[in-house]
């Protein structure tokens, strides 16, 4: 599991990521090269944090 979150969002993708998948995430910051065209997963702002287990 995956989600991409801005700095307003983070808080929620941390809750959700544990309500769904029973364990603790990995919470990265996402370089200026990642970004592209991706946005938060709650709204249209670009991410800042990739929450992952991966």
């Amino acid at each position: 599991m995956k989600i991409h979150s801005c700095e307003t969002h983070i808080n929620r993708a941390l809750d959700e990521f544990v309500a769904k998948e029973e364990t603790f995430p990995s919470m990265e910051t996402i370089t200026d090269g990642e970004k592209l065209s991706t946005t938060c997963g709650y709204c249209e702002a670009p991410p800042v944090y990739l929450v992952t287990n991966i």
